[in-house]
């Protein structure tokens, strides 16, 4: 293939731009506030959770209370019962040691439900204590969250606005540069990393970093200077520049 050293040298500018835009999609990917969103999601998606968990763990504990409550109130009913009929003056005395044996059962029996009662009660309050708790908490990282996320959305708004304009100077760009060399370049930039031509500066191979041995040295004096050169060690397109040291 051939092409001016004009168009050749254009290609260098197209790598330049190339590998803006591929340090561009680096920072993009690298931008520290997605690792702060995902931490900041996990976290509210644990606070949601927790805080699900002690709502279902409070229903439960307020049926329980609630049915506490109930059998107390029975119990409360039943020792109202037997007194009044002690002090009705109509039961027996078999009876009435019936019923003071009963009521003696039903007030150890109240005290234990009201035991119940009490210790479901600071249940349902120490689970509110901590619902309210883990409410705020989830409210912080809702802000941070968000506080994050648009901090982000700004960083890559910077970012789109200068891959949008690299890309529009390298539209410009391979516009002046003919098919044939610009489709050579766009098939070898994709299978080497992005990079697909590169200039020899100092007999060196600025793509693969390596030095060019004598024998390529020769090759390359040897060629027209339209000539299109690659690389064996690479595979690039290799540009001559007044920086070569040929």
């Amino acid at each position: 293939m051939k092409a001016s050293p004009e168009a050749q040298l254009r290609l260098l500018e197209l790598a330049d731009i190339d590998a803006e835009l591929g340090r561009i999609e680096h920072r993009r990917r690298g931008l520290p506030e997605h690792a702060a969103l995902a931490r900041l999601e996990a976290r509210d998606g644990e606070l949601r959770d927790s805080i699900a968990a002690l709502t279902a763990q409070n229903s439960d504990l307020k049926r329980e209370q609630a049915k506490a409550e109930a059998d107390v109130d029975q119990v409360r009913a039943r020792a109202a019962r037997d007194r009044r009929m002690q002090e009705s003056g109509s039961a027996s005395a078999k009876e009435l040691s019936g019923l003071q044996s009963e009521l003696e059962s039903l007030a150890r029996r109240q005290s234990d439900l009201e035991d119940v009662v009490l210790d479901v009660m600071e249940r349902v309050e120490a689970a509110d204590a901590r619902t309210i708790e883990l409410t705020k908490q989830r409210a912080a990282a809702e802000s941070d969250r968000d506080r994050v996320a648009a901090a982000l959305a700004a960083e890559r708004a910077g970012l789109d606005k200068d891959a949008a304009f690299a890309t529009s100077q390298r539209d410009l760009l391979a516009a002046q540069i003919p098919a044939d060399l610009i489709t050579l370049y766009e098939k070898i930039r994709a299978q080497y990393g992005g990079i697909g031509a590169a200039a020899i500066r100092q007999r060196r191979c600025e793509g693969c970093r390596l030095e060019l041995d004598i024998s390529e040295i020769n090759a390359i004096k040897a060629a027209a200077p339209d000539a299109v050169l690659r690389h064996d060690a690479c595979g690039r397109i290799l540009v001559r520049t007044a920086e070569s040291g040929l």
